[in-house]
């Protein structure tokens, strides 16, 4: 919607352009340009300013339909048309000043879209490499290698359909879903894709989450060689959240644990000791890069995953707190051959009450096709 209305600005305000063109070449009758410029302008420069209005026209028609077709290099057609449109607008500024708030207008949006540009292609660069990692272990999951598992971890598995199919090591999915900050604030619609790494355990979550309208968040949340880092921009250019410490990294870790329910066949990790607790519990640990944590996991009768729960850092830095953290699971699916969970909720148990702040649902996912979307 957004990219529509920037493609039909552009295409306005390069029209416009056309009415210098005709008043230089006097093809018609432009009754709003009188003609008056701020320097002297002969008859010759004046047409040759004319076919430049006609380009700038031209500029603004390419970049309007380079932008519809998300084409990388509609921003460098527009800047350019943007700069030219404004030496126009100075020369003729009596007749065509009113131009320049428009120019401003697009030139803010470019900016906006140059930062999330930025943004995005930092993000891939991280999401390559870490697709970019070997697969260790490409053997199929045997029912030999559950052996030594608690029950419900084995029946989880089983039940999950990863018997007979490669080990995973790498994951990318698709989620909608709805974030709040606060437990009385307001939900923001949020679309998210996400790439894990197996092997060598690692994520890189993209995700934008509509605050506003008019006030877009793009966050990115990545864990790589046992460390995290949650980056949130606003408008993709102001810094929110840039969250990297030892109490982070133990957050990031634990949600790999936890998101590890969407490729159930990390949970063969050498990275992980499972221990049982009863007939529907079991309590895994991961370490990796010195950093450890653990998460309880909870089953249902068919032997799906109902719940993951644990002791996390709510925030980093000096201000960070361990809090209990609770992910219920809603409804279950088969995706690419596995039964996994499919929609849920992230909640942190406080004590003043619960804080449910994000409602997912994976709407995509693909093992093993290290590919970005």
């Amino acid at each position: 919607m957004l990219r529509t209305l920037v493609a039909m600005l552009l295409m306005a305000h390069g029209l416009l352009h056309v009415l210098g063109f005709l008043k230089q070449w006097q093809l018609a009758t432009v009754s709003q340009l009188s003609g008056k410029s701020w320097i002297h302008v002969s008859d010759e420069t004046s047409k040759l300013l004319g076919l430049l209005w006609l380009l700038v026209c031209l500029g603004f028609l390419l970049a309007m339909v380079t932008c519809l077709l998300q084409r990388d290099w509609w921003l460098l057609v527009a800047g350019v048309s943007v700069v030219l449109s404004q030496v126009l607008i100075i020369i003729y500024w009596p007749d065509a000043h009113a131009g320049t708030l428009v120019n401003v207008g697009i030139a803010l949006v470019l900016v906006l879209a140059y930062s999330h540009d930025r943004f995005e292609m930092q993000a891939d660069r991280e999401v390559r490499q870490l697709l970019r990692q070997p697969a260790d272990d490409q053997r199929v999951v045997t029912p030999k290698m559950l052996n030594g598992l608690p029950t419900p971890v084995q029946q989880w598995l089983q039940a999950s359909g990863i018997v007979g199919k490669e080990r995973v090591h790498t994951v990318r999915l698709r989620q909608t879903g709805l974030m709040r900050t606060s437990p009385e604030g307001r939900w923001m619609p949020t679309k998210a894709v996400q790439y894990f790494g197996v092997d060598k355990p690692g994520f890189v979550w993209e995700a934008d989450v509509r605050m506003l309208p008019f006030l877009p968040l793009s966050g990115r949340d990545k864990y790589a060689d046992g460390k995290g880092n949650m980056l949130i921009k606003a408008l993709s250019l102001v810094p929110v959240v840039n969250a990297s410490d030892a109490k982070t990294d133990q957050g990031t870790l634990l949600r790999y644990l936890g998101e590890m329910c969407w490729f159930p066949s990390a949970a063969l990790s050498p990275f992980i000791q499972w221990r049982a607790i009863d007939a529907t519990h079991a309590q895994a640990t991961m370490s990796y890069k010195g950093v450890s944590a653990t998460a309880v996991f909870a089953f249902d009768e068919q032997h799906r995953l109902t719940s993951v729960s644990a002791n996390r850092y709510m925030g980093g830095g000096k201000d960070g707190k361990l809090e209990k953290w609770y992910i219920p699971v809603r409804d279950w699916k088969e995706m690419d051959g596995v039964v996994i969970p499919v929609k849920g909720d992230v909640i942190w148990r406080l004590p003043t009450g619960d804080f449910d702040y994000y409602q997912w649902e994976i709407t995509d996912i693909d093992y093993n096709y290290p590919v970005l979307y």
